[in-house]
Formats: structure tokens, C-alpha cells, sequence
């Protein structure tokens, strides 16, 4: 069952955009034996939905997915879907490097209960700009479920581009767009070009200009940070639907400070990406969501000292 948003959400200059708000990228907790740690996931959803999200993404990039084995991935989603008991949309990566793989890999989620999946480019395979179009529109004819496309150049060293973002959405193949690029001028080319395509929704992945992004017209958000702060980003986004842009800037403002708990990490031990994932989960086990910052191996956890600088920037946010 899908679940369109309420009409209270719904960014005012949005073309009835079936997706919007906030949907965090939901992050995978460990046990510190290693083990997906089942009853803190599910403590992190009613964490998410209790601070006012719109979706949950399940299987992204903060949830660890590329370490993830097979069984730890219906592991994840099982134990999400049960816990959100079909409270808000379960949007579900589907991750793998080519085209039958993720039709394989969807058809699995959809089983599980996905209400819409995530695909991003083809990667690993070397593709010019038909093919990753084809990729797309073999994945949905193949699956007829909605389908987002997650533009993650850092991650698949492919930019979509703007044009064929577009040709799909008109053509039906995909219904938004996670933009994770860093590339704002193409991120404001795709709002611009498909404003008037019924239903399509543009989301951003950015945490830290999101007043902008929906200032812009965006219709909603994608952060990693939203693990923590899912009120913060709620607050920002009700905001910016009401117009109140100096208050929509004053919770992004206390969000960027927030965000300042990704920097605490010393690079020269841990790597970025577990710099990131890592203060998030360090964040999390301060406010007592689950028990164990432990990372997928053969990432490091964050050490006492760094947990300790990301209390005290917790605290004078507002979340101790």
C-alpha cells in the first residue's frame, strides 16, 4: 500500500508531488558482538516517526547497505516494516551494480514490503547516457512499482543527468529524484524542468542547505542527520510550507551545528565514511536509542573522547 502525503505537507509551489517532507535514510545499528541489533532498529523507528516523518528510506547509503549481507538486508527491512506497521511509506534501496541485479534485488524488497524503491546509476559497468536510461525503464516495466532515482555521483562515479531525469519522469519510469550530487546548479536545472510534471518529486540529500533546497522548490529531504534530529527537520520543513522562511532558517541554522558532531572523528584513525555513519550512531546511543556505536567491518567505531565531543554539541543543540 502506498501512502500519499497529507495536504498540510505539501510544498506550495509542488505540482502534487506524491512524495514530500522529511524521510531520513534509516541507519543500521550493531550490536557490539557485530550482530543487527533487531529491538534498537526498532527503537529508531518509532524515534523517526515520532519526530514527524513522512517516509522511512530503508537500505541507503547511512543504512550501511554495501555491508550489509543478503540475510542482514531482510533482516533490516523485516524488522522496519513490522515496526512501522504501514504508519508512513517504506521506500527501500535497491542496490546493485546492474540492471537484472536490481531487478532481482527489488523484486526481493517489494516481497518484503518496499512501497517504492531507490535505484541509483548502474555502477562498476562502464555506461553512457542510453544506458543508464534503459537501465531505468527495464527496472520499472520489469517491477511496476514507483521508483526513485538516486543521483550519488560520489558513490557511483556517474552523474545522472538533468535531461534524463526528465525524459523519465515524463515518460512515468520514475516518480522523484534523491539528489545527493553537490551539484546545486544542476539539482536547481531538475526543479526547474520538471515543476510541471504531475506528481514528481524532487528530494534533496543535502543536511545543511535544505532551507534553501526547499526555498528553491524542492519537496523534501533525505539527511542522514534526520536520525538524530527528525523533530529539527520536521520543524524546518513545516516552516518552509508555511512561508515562514525566518524560521525555517533559525532550525537550519541550530541543524548545521548539530552537524558539527561528523567533524569530531579523527580522520587519521577513521575513514569518512565511518566518520559520518559513526557520529550519527555515536549520537544515537547518547540518547539512549540503542546500546552500541559498533560499524560494519572493516570500519572503525568512534572512541570515548569523540563520543564525548559529540554530547557536548548535543547538548547545546538542545538533544541532552
Amino acid at each position: 500500500m502506498l501512502h500519499p502525503q497529507k495536504k498540510d505537507i505539501l510544498v506550495a509551489n509542488a505540482k502534487n508531488p506524491k512524495y514530500s517532507g522529511v524521510i531520513p535514510p534509516v541507519v543500521t545499528p550493531r550490536t557490539a558482538a557485530g550482530d543487527i541489533d533487531v529491538q534498537g532498529l526498532k527503537n529508531v523507528v518509532e524515534h523517526l516517526i515520532n519526530g514527524g516523518v513522512t517516509g522511512l528510506f530503508v537500505l541507503g547509503s547511512s543504512g550501511e547497505v554495501p555491508y550489509l549481507t543478503n540475510a542482514e538486508r531482510e533482516l533490516v527491512v523485516g524488522t522496519i516494516r513490522e515496526a512501522n506497521a504501514g504508519r508512513v511509506a517504506l521506500i527501500v534501496g535497491a542496490n546493485e551494480q546492474t540492471t537484472a541485479r536490481v531487478i532481482e534485488e527489488g523484486a526481493k524488497m517489494i516481497a518484503l514490503g518496499a512501497d517504492a524503491l531507490v535505484v541509483t546509476t548502474p555502477y562498476y559497468a562502464l555506461s553512457n547516457v542510453a544506458e543508464v536510461e534503459e537501465h531505468f525503464r527495464a527496472i520499472h516495466e520489469a517491477l511496476k512499482i514507483d521508483i526513485f532515482a538516486y543521483d550519488v555521483p560520489v558513490r557511483t562515479h556517474v552523474k545522472l543527468a538533468v535531461s534524463s531525469a526528465v525524459k523519465l519522469a515524463k515518460e512515468g519510469v520514475i516518480v522523484g529524484v534523491k539528489d545527493s550530487s553537490g551539484d546545486d546548479v544542476s539539482f536547481r536545472q531538475l526543479l526547474l524542468a520538471t515543476a510541471d510534471i504531475e506528481g514528481f518529486s524532487v528530494f534533496t540529500g543535502h543536511e545543511v542547505v535544505v532551507d534553501g533546497a526547499l526555498l528553491g522548490g524542492a519537496h523534501g529531504v533525505v539527511p542522514g542527520l534526520g536520525n538524530v534530529d527528525p523533530a529539527g527537520y520536521r520543524r524546518l520543513f513545516d516552516a518552509a510550507v508555511a512561508g515562514d522562511w525566518a524560521t525555517a532558517a533559525a532550525e537550519q541554522n541550530r541543524l548545521a551545528d548539530v552537524f558539527e558532531i561528523v567533524y569530531t572523528p579523527d580522520s587519521s584513525r577513521v575513514s569518512g565514511g565511518a566518520a559520518g555513519l559513526g557520529a550519527f550512531k555515536t549520537a544515537m546511543v547518547a540518547m539512549g536509542l540503542f546500546d552500541s556505536n559498533a560499524m560494519s567491518a572493516p570500519m572503525e567505531a568512534l572512541n570515548a573522547d569523540e563520543a564525548t565531543a559529540i554530547k557536548a554539541i548535543l547538548t547545546r543543540t538542545g538533544l541532552l
